[in-house]
């Protein structure tokens, strides 16, 4: 690397030369950032990172999985007497790791959002503090995730081999650390982390979903949980079920309205079975099941059995 650029300076034209037309390149995107960032209405940056940094995330959510089934997802050697100093020493980094990202964040929101933070480090302290805290409950409710899934799918010979191998369980596990965070102050963050699962799983779970224990997605490829969605206890998701929205309200200024209400109410002990789409702020009543590929824009009560065939009876007749 050159000497100016490792320095963090403007190398000279002349080191952009050859065959790329390097310096040209450059000044393009020089001019194509600035273009962007005054649309945003965004000054000189102040230096140094602006945005939290997906790399560092990824291994924050590693060490806290690792934290949290220390013998499963841990290291390859970590025996059981040394598991409480494995926990201590790994959720120690890790969160001072997070409290860097998070800080990150809320510096952003104040730049950005025009949000009014006096103390900007304490209210990362506050955020961290509750995330940690949330741990044992998190752990908990994995569990009952883990057991669904094992009770749930004749397939899985343990419960070991349903943490180790289930993309449904990745992704819920990742939806537990970031719905915390969501709630708790960190948007971005949260968003993050959902991400980081659906990259890996084809599973979209968005942070603001509410989700009861004993969750499973079975299978999983391209499951989408929206950001308003309620799911009660004991619900059963198969592959490419989406529970969305039907349509957008919008502003008197014609932009989308953010944060109403427009996703399914899915009720406990509901199984909603493959290429499901359920759309609208809906309530799937207790103990419904509905088929697959139904296509789904009303409330059912409770009990309810929804088939194409019925839906399609009931179009005809109407």
């Amino acid at each position: 690397m050159n000497d100016s650029v490792r320095a963090g300076l403007s190398p000279a034209p002349e080191v952009f030369g050859g065959q790329w037309a390097l310096a040209d390149v450059v000044a393009r995107l020089r001019v194509a950032r600035m273009s962007w960032r005054k649309r945003q209405g965004r000054g000189r940056e102040p230096g140094g990172r602006e945005l939290p940094s997906r790399e560092a995330l990824a291994e924050i959510v590693h060490a806290v999985c690792g934290a949290l089934f220390p013998m499963r997802l841990g290291p390859p050697d970590l025996r059981e007497e040394s598991e409480d100093f494995y926990v201590g020493h790994t959720l120690d980094s890790a969160l001072n790791a997070l409290l860097a990202q998070v800080k990150l964040e809320l510096n952003y929101q104040v730049r950005h959002e025009a949000r009014e933070r006096p103390d900007l480090h304490q209210r990362a302290v506050h955020i961290v503090q509750d995330f940690a805290a949330a741990l044992p409950g998190l752990r908990g409710l994995l569990d009952d995730d883990v057991m669904a899934a094992f009770h749930g799918d004749p397939a899985a010979r343990s419960v070991d081999e349903v943490l180790l191998c289930y993309p449904g369980i990745l992704a819920v596990l990742h939806h537990r650390l970031a719905h915390q965070l969501y709630q708790t102050g960190a948007p971005l963050l949260a968003r993050m982390i959902a991400e980081l699962a659906h990259a890996q799983t084809g599973i979209d779970i968005h942070p603001g979903a509410r989700i009861g224990r004993g969750f499973f997605i079975d299978h999983g490829t391209g499951v989408v949980i929206g950001e308003t969605a309620v799911i009660g206890e004991r619900v059963r998701l198969y592959q490419a079920v989406t529970l969305g929205a039907k349509r957008f309200a919008t502003t008197e200024d014609g932009s989308l309205e953010k944060g109403a209400p427009r996703h399914p109410i899915v009720e406990d002990d509901v199984v909603i079975y493959a290429g499901a789409t359920v759309l609208g702020r809906i309530t799937i009543g207790r103990g419904s099941s509905i088929g697959g590929n139904v296509w789904l824009t009303r409330s059912v009560p409770p009990g309810s059995h929804v088939t194409q065939a019925n839906v399609q009876s009931e179009v005809r007749h109407d």
